[in-house]
């Protein structure tokens, strides 16, 4: 068995926290246990007081003690818990970093952005079709707290596996929603500010990423996913019909606008919305519009190509923790019985 480890990765985000635990060989990963989601809403209020709330810890603690009993079933050789955006913005992350510590026997790890955006370009392009999908890709992980935009190569001169760009942005479902879209559901000035800020944010991360090379928009998070489902016109989300779905940008413009517009009390009648979402999707759908519409923009300028559609994944942060986490414990024992 040395070359086969079983690892749990947990991505603990500004929206929601999730628990994979996955069996890491040379070939890639094969689930264990399916990906578990609580949305905590641990980035409440962040963006303007820079701490937790004590009632965000709250519930964050709840999901870990839930996961804890998962862990208690299923032996693991690690464990890897990565937080995110709110948590590199709040002043006492060192409180939540050890009440989660004492739960699950394991430190968060606050990554940067940089970081981010590799992990979430390994987990997505990990499962991808390379034959049927035209790199480079640019993979879009949208979350509560920030964006990262992750440009791999051209699969000619660089692997189209390999991170030739990436930039991490703070605009996200939570951070739109809690910023700019106060009304519900929002004015016509909220969503002009919210654009006029994400836009801003977008055109300092083409600075560093080249985004008009993209041949291919793989998108990932709960907010690209549910948005795909409701323009599927789903009645319940079913990761099996979303994951993997080439979908056209007109048609998700017209699903985002519509349900940017609508009130809360509308989009709870859609079972399609995770109910931890209801309050914030708007804003990331936002978010999503002015990606696809910016880098289209780009793509046309750079090498008169037309990319009217986007990939949906389910693969991101968290396979790319599991994955990278995996692949290393490999390497350590690898290298511990080469020298034994």
């Amino acid at each position: 068995m040395g070359n086969t480890v079983t690892v749990a990765g947990v991505d603990c985000g500004t929206n929601s926290i999730r628990l994979k635990i996955a069996r890491v060989d040379e070939h890639g990963m094969t689930e264990i246990v399916p990906r578990q989601l609580r949305v905590i809403r641990l980035g409440q209020d962040v963006d303007k007081t820079h701490r937790f709330a004590s009632e965000a810890l709250d519930r964050a603690y709840e999901a870990a003690r839930e996961f804890a009993g998962i862990l208690a079933e299923h032996p693991v050789d690690g464990i890897r818990f990565v937080a995110t955006s709110a948590t590199r913005d709040a002043e006492n992350r060192e409180e939540f970093e050890d009440g989660i510590e004492r739960i699950l026997g394991v430190r968060p790890e606050v990554i940067p952005g940089t970081e981010e955006a590799d992990l979430s370009f390994l987990g997505a392009t990990s499962v991808v079709d390379r034959g049927s999908l035209p790199a480079p890709y640019l993979v879009v992980d949208l979350g509560g707290g920030s964006t990262e935009l992750v440009l791999g190569g051209d699969g000619v001169d660089t692997p189209a596996t390999k991170v030739t760009a990436a930039y991490s942005m703070n605009i996200g479902s939570v951070r739109m929603t809690e910023r700019h879209l106060r009304h519900d559901p929002p004015t016509e000035e909220e969503i002009a500010e919210a654009v006029a800020d994400i836009d801003a944010h977008i055109d300092e991360a083409f600075r560093t990423v080249p985004a008009g090379r993209t041949r291919t928009i793989i998108g990932v998070s709960g907010t690209v996913t549910t948005m795909t489902a409701l323009a599927l016109g789903l009645t319940e989300y079913d990761h099996t019909v979303v994951d993997g779905h080439r979908l056209s940008i007109a048609e998700a413009v017209a699903v985002d606008d519509r349900f940017l517009a609508m009130t809360r009390e509308e989009r709870r009648a859609y079972k399609t919305i995770h109910p931890g979402r209801i309050d914030v999707v708007g804003g990331g759908a936002l978010v999503w519009n002015r990606v696809l519409a910016k880098v289209s923009e780009a793509a046309k300028r750079t090498h008169g190509g037309v990319i009217d559609s986007y990939v949906a994944s389910e693969h991101g942060l968290l396979d790319g923790i599991v994955l990278d986490y995996g692949r290393r414990l490999l390497a350590a024992r690898a290298g511990a019985e080469s020298r034994a």
